[in-house]
């Protein structure tokens, strides 16, 4: 009797461990879908949501470094024609785009609209030094109007320069060659960067349709694609603006995002996985074939504007962004011409590339697709070439593309942003994994030992009986 009632109480032990099992099992899967449901719920850009609130203003604080090329020996590239000499000054640090964004609108068709405000405020004691500090670095307006002046009136522009005392390099503050300053060969303003407009406007999806489309950029200055390269592929708008993508973010697909400031989109491709404030996420790169030769990648055969400087669009690592930028002779590249063609570095002394310093990075929590940490890294350039009317040329042997100055706009969620992701989303994630695979875990071994247990007590009561 009482082997019996062993027997039976072995069975529901196993029953209730399988039962144990089954139900870790079906919440493993259920789990899933609950917290699909709910990511992409909150990952909606509408008024109430996470995403939203991540949105519309900046979580954390944006930083723009800059580092300046200070030439070393002007009068001797100038008079003799010596290779020039850089030295890297920086950085000199300003806090931008931290304000909210700009009249943002929400639109029938599942769309916002909004512009990015760029206020750019000096920051002293994360600077090498106060941005009034002087530079030696190449004349804007020299190298600016040697492109923009026909050869036939080189003459003429001759006779500027002499006049208003202009060199092929000058001296000027960092503040000024960033935000602003009267030129006396153009008698006009000329600078680097903005400080105090708007970029934009922008119009996104929201994803309140499509969770797969939320941040997808729809248009841009009111156009669908844009207008400076003369070309359907290369001026297509694709991706987000980078600080957000779409949840359930696969590494085997690129993430795809546009740049105003390199006035193109790009691709950024998964390098690895690691923890940032104990919060898993992905790190994604801009791959060297972004910039490469046409040759080498032809994709990028739309983007060569100009065969005489590229030396017949075999040159890599650079991006002339002239068309979008009234004409100015602009080149974009990686800092100190990383992943660029060797003849690039060799034009001017001083430039290491480095990839750990110089790339462009992403670091994306693939759950919710939103950007954690970035680092945007470009470098700008100018163009001056040889001439045997301009004097301050007529010892240049070739063209030149010339660094003045590199930029690291990065971000990275500060303690309380991680705290809260952590308490939201990553702890309940986590607890939901711990029952799932405790109630496996604890079935099985009930289900196993209860068995094990109950073929044991089986085998006795048959042994006694056959004594």
């Amino acid at each position: 009797m009482g082997c019996c009632n062993a027997r039976c109480w072995l069975i529901t032990g196993a029953v209730f461990g399988a039962v144990v099992a089954i139900l870790g099992g079906v919440l493993i899967p259920l789990g899933d879908l609950v917290i699909e449901g709910t990511v992409k719920k909150e990952a909606v850009i509408e008024p109430g949501t996470t995403a939203y609130d991540n949105w519309v203003a900046t979580g954390a604080v944006v930083y723009r470094q800059f580092w300046f090329f200070t030439v070393k020996n002007p009068e001797e590239v100038i008079q003799d024609g010596a290779t020039p000499v850089v030295v890297e000054r920086g950085p000199f640090t300003y806090k931008t785009r931290y304000l909210p964004k700009h009249n943002v609108t929400f639109n029938p068709n599942h769309t916002a609209s909004f512009s990015l405000p760029t206020v750019a405020t000096f920051e002293p004691g994360m600077s090498v030094g106060p941005d009034d500090e002087k530079v030696v670095v190449l004349n804007l307006a020299v190298a600016g109007a040697y492109s923009l002046v026909p050869k036939v009136l080189h003459i003429a522009l001759e006779g500027m320069i002499k006049s208003s005392n202009s060199s092929l390099f000058h001296s000027r503050s960092v503040k000024e060659l960033l935000w602003g300053y009267t030129d006396p060969l153009l008698k006009d303003t000329v600078s680097l960067f903005e400080n105090g407009t708007y970029d934009g406007p922008y119009n996104v999806f929201t994803g309140k349709d499509d969770i797969s489309k939320v941040a997808t950029i729809e248009s841009y200055k009111g156009e669908r694609e844009l207008t400076y390269w003369d070309d359907p592929y290369c001026d297509m708008i694709n991706g987000t603006d980078a600080s957000s993508f779409a949840p359930f973010v696969d590494k085997t697909k690129p993430l795809y995002f546009f740049s105003s400031d390199i006035c193109r989109s790009v691709s950024a491709s998964y390098m690895r996985s690691y923890s940032l404030k104990g919060i898993t996420v992905y790190r994604y790169s801009l791959l060297p074939s972004t910039l490469a030769s046409p040759y080498d990648n032809p994709e990028n055969f739309c983007y060569c504007k100009n065969a005489d400087v590229t030396k017949d669009c075999t040159m890599a690592g650079v991006l002339d962004i002239s068309s979008c930028q009234q004409g100015k002779p602009i080149y974009i590249s990686l800092p100190h011409f990383l992943f660029a063609s060797p003849s690039l570095r060799e034009q001017v002394q001083g430039l290491s590339p480095n990839e750990k310093h110089h790339e462009t990075f992403l670091d994306v929590e693939p759950t919710t697709g939103f950007t954690l940490n970035f680092a945007k890294r470009i470098q700008v350039n100018m163009m001056y070439g040889p001439s045997n009317v301009i004097t301050v040329l007529k010892k240049v042997k070739d063209f030149t593309i010339f660094p003045i100055v590199w930029m690291n706009e990065t971000a990275m969620l500060d303690d309380a942003t991680a705290d809260l992701l952590k308490e939201e989303l990553v702890s309940r994630i986590e607890l939901l994994a711990t029952v799932q695979q405790t109630l496996l875990g604890v079935g099985l071994a009930i289900f196993i030992v209860c068995l094990i247990s109950y073929c044991c007590v089986r085998r006795s009561a048959n042994q006694g009986k056959m004594a």
